[in-house]
C-alpha cells in the first residue's frame, strides 16, 4: 500500500513549497489511518476555480477549494482513496486578510480541508459548517501540521 501526494501549480504563486503542501496533506491521510491513497492538489487562478465552481457546483463565483473524491464500493476500509482537490491562492489570500490569520496558514487550511473533502467528509453549507464535525477535525488538524 502507498500515498502518492502530487503537487503543481497553473500559472500561480503560492507562499509555502510543494513539498510542504504534500507533507501536509500526507499528514491528514495519515491522521485518518489512510494507507492507499493517490491525491493531487493544484492551485489554480480565480478564473480556473471559477469556471469549476459553475460547471461542477451550479455556482456562478469563486471559491478557495473544490475537491473531489472517489472511493469505491465495497471495502471501505482498504479501498483506495484518489481524489483531485484544486485550491486559488488569491481568495487563499484574502480569507486570511479578512480573517485575521496568515495566508500561510489559510492555504494549509485549505490544503486539510480539501483533503479532507477527498477522502469522504462533507460538511453542512451555512451557518452550521463551522460548527460540524469535519469543520472541527479540520481545525485539529490545522493546529497539528501546520502550527502558527
Amino acid at each position: 500500500m502507498s500515498v502518492v501526494v502530487g503537487v503543481s501549480l497553473d500559472g500561480v504563486r503560492i507562499p509555502m513549497s510543494r513539498d510542504r503542501v504534500g507533507e501536509i496533506a500526507r499528514g491528514v491521510l495519515r491522521a485518518e489511518r489512510i494507507r492507499n491513497a493517490m491525491l493531487s492538489i493544484t492551485f489554480v487562478t480565480n478564473r480556473a476555480i471559477r469556471a469549476m465552481n459553475r460547471q461542477h457546483r451550479g455556482r456562478d463565483g469563486v471559491t478557495d477549494v473544490i475537491a473531489f473524491g472517489f472511493r469505491p464500493a465495497g471495502d471501505r476500509k482498504r479501498a483506495p482513496i484518489v481524489g483531485d482537490v484544486y485550491i486559488a491562492p488569491d481568495v487563499a489570500r484574502a480569507s486570511a486578510r479578512s480573517n485575521g490569520v496568515g495566508v500561510r496558514q489559510e492555504v494549509a487550511r485549505l490544503v486539510v480541508h480539501g483533503s479532507l473533502h477527498a477522502i469522504g467528509y462533507d460538511h453542512p453549507e451555512g451557518p452550521g459548517r463551522m460548527r460540524s464535525a469535519m469543520w472541527n477535525k479540520q481545525e485539529r488538524l490545522v493546529r497539528r501540521l501546520a502550527p502558527r
